[in-house]
């Protein structure tokens, strides 16, 4: 879970409206649960919100606005949900009190998914809108405030229309890493998978907005974008020239623009890595050696029973030619285990794929059935006990894989971009090439820069080093000892 609690504000006497008029400040709260596809939707509905005045608030408690962004991809996220909005029904009945309206609205993905079962259960709910209408939550906003409330607010529709197209520009920096959505939705209906139901089918933003909207954020600051789409490397978007561009090309134009000095991108799919984006891989390097491609199983009967319309020596082609193109490329993966009829040897050849490709990190969970999926009415189910042994299996694997690539960086140098304070004074943290967080002891003027470091020691989830360049040479460098003795 991602709490988006920290944009930035507004001066208090600002309008954040495009008409000038004023526009009394309201307080917002945005509660976001899963990917980072939802952590890039909380800051739109955020930008869609600022011109009825709602700034950004750290407590729910002052809040006279808040939504849930919702995830429903893990186990019992519905139950999670109406759990939290028990707790908030409390904080709406002590605004009441206090003579003051506290609008909850429910958003994201559960709220596709349920959205008529939400204001049923808990009537406490203002308003419901799915992941493909929040451009239109100011309409609801307002509608609320007037008095509807309930069915009448729900907004659950795939529209016709791209909500991209209705969708203000960004209020705040997002700071020297930024999210830009290029694609959304799944074609692929993988048989556990719930995304083509909430969030549609695949479609792709045009470049020219895309380019608008990286330039926009260089603009303000940011130095590395990620490139979302729950299928991103699915990219179809129209060019310039009005053909159809793929990933590749479009990491290559958006490389072109002034100040962008990173790229990223997630979430691939075997199937889509073609070879305009393995030349990308090859010849851009402001794009990261770094790759997060799930791959869920490494037996070719579960893959099949998972319709990932690959099997496990497509997968090992993939990462060789990948490889081949540029040979420091990481990878990380999901992996399901316990899948409905997984055996012994299935989940051994799991193991065996681990063991061949080697990650850098990866993500592992014990299968759970999500309701409407096909593989949740599948009679051969696994034992809870065999999942959670399984999964410790994998997981030690997967643990020692990724120790031992930190371990790898030790004495080495590499750029570092500072993106946030670290948890103890006069550290901050930021992230390597391939994703690792990477502490240092440094001046809080370096927040937002990208400067050398040398890995002094290497954790389980992180790495501790010390800046051997700064930018403009201006401060004394903190001592390699002062380092270690705060990482």
């Amino acid at each position: 879970m991602v709490n988006l609690d920290r944009f930035q504000q507004q001066p208090e006497d600002s309008d954040p409206g495009a008409t000038g008029r004023s526009v009394a400040a309201k307080k917002l709260y945005i509660k976001t649960y899963g990917c980072q596809m939802n952590v890039y939707d909380s800051q739109r509905m955020a930008d869609t919100l600022a011109p009825l005045g709602y700034r950004q608030s750290e407590s729910p408690e002052e809040a006279d606005l808040i939504l849930l962004n919702t995830c429903h991809i893990r186990e019992k996220a519905s139950e999670k949900v109406f759990s939290e909005l028990g707790r908030l029904r409390l904080l709406q009945e002590a605004a009441a009190e206090e003579g003051r309206r506290l609008l909850i609205g429910v958003a994201g993905c559960v709220a596709q998914a349920e959205g008529e079962e939400i204001v049923r259960r808990a009537p406490q709910v203002d308003l419901v809108v799915g992941p493909q209408t929040y451009h239109r939550l100011p309409d609801l906003v307002n509608r609320a405030l007037g008095g509807e409330r309930g069915r009448n607010l729900v907004d659950t529709d795939f529209p016709a229309e791209s909500k991209f197209d209705f969708l203000p520009e960004e209020a705040a920096s997002p700071g020297p890493a930024a999210f830009l959505s290029v694609q959304e939705g799944c074609d692929k209906f993988c048989s556990f998978c719930v995304v083509p139901y909430t969030r549609g089918a695949e479609v792709s933003r045009p470049v020219a907005d895309l380019v608008a909207e990286t330039e926009r954020l260089v603009r303000s600051g940011t130095l590395e974008i990620t490139l979302l789409g729950q299928n991103v490397n699915a990219y179809h978007g129209e060019g310039p020239d009005g053909r159809e561009w793929g990933l590749g090309r479009l990491l290559r134009r958006l490389a072109e623009i002034d100040g962008v000095k990173r790229l990223r991108y997630t979430t691939s799919h075997p199937r889509d890595v073609d070879d305009e984006l393995i030349e990308a891989h090859r010849d851009l390097d402001k794009l990261m050696p770094y790759l997060h491609l799930p791959v869920q199983s490494g037996s070719d009967r579960i893959l099949a029973a998972m319709n990932r319309k690959h099997d496990a020596d497509f997968y090992y082609r993939v990462v060789d030619k990948l490889r081949s193109a540029q040979p420091n490329l990481a990878l990380s993966s999901d992996f399901i285990v316990g899948f409905p009829g997984e055996s012994d040897q299935d989940f051994a050849a799991t193991l065996r794929l681990v063991t061949q490709v080697g990650y850098a990190q990866a993500y592992s969970f014990k299968y759970s059935a999500r309701p409407g999926t096909p593989a949740a009415g599948t009679a051969d189910q696994v034992p809870e006990a065999v999942k959670s042994e399984r999964l410790a299996m994998l997981q030690q694997l997967l643990s020692e894989q990724q120790r031992a690539f930190n371990r790898n960086s030790l004495g080495q140098r590499m750029p570092v971009l500072l993106e946030r304070r670290a948890k103890r004074p006069g550290q901050l943290a930021g992230r390597s090439p391939w994703m690792q967080s990477v502490v240092v002891a440094a001046p809080p003027r370096l927040l937002g820069q990208l400067v050398e470091v040398e890995i002094l020691d290497a954790h389980p989830n992180s790495l501790a080093g010390s800046i051997v360049t700064l930018p403009e040479e201006q401060d004394e460098l903190p001592s390699p000892a002062a380092t270690r003795a705060i990482a």
